[in-house]
């Protein structure tokens, strides 16, 4: 438990952006499974389009902080692989 009001109040900010991080990271695995099911199932085009969405939302990602950019740079890395090499 927190002894001074500004603890008390960084505790509440810190559980609110963790929750948005928590809830910004689920969107990004939806949208990342989505376009690998898109690659699996041999949909290239639509693939292409949901890739753009990928990885406009990891760039957010890191740019705020939520995900680092290296590991942006792996993911986006793998999932343009993945759809070259069904391509």
């Amino acid at each position: 438990m927190p002894q001074r009001k500004c603890a008390s109040k960084r505790l509440r900010v810190d559980k609110a952006r963790a929750q948005a991080n928590a809830q910004k990271k689920s969107e990004l695995k939806k949208e990342i499974k989505t376009f690998r099911s898109l690659v699996a199932q041999g949909k290239i085009e639509e693939a292409k389009t949901q890739m753009k969405v990928v990885f406009a939302k990891l760039d957010r990602a890191a740019n705020k902080g939520i995900l680092h950019k290296n590991t942006v740079s792996r993911r986006k890395s793998s999932l343009s692989l993945s759809l070259n090499k069904k391509a």
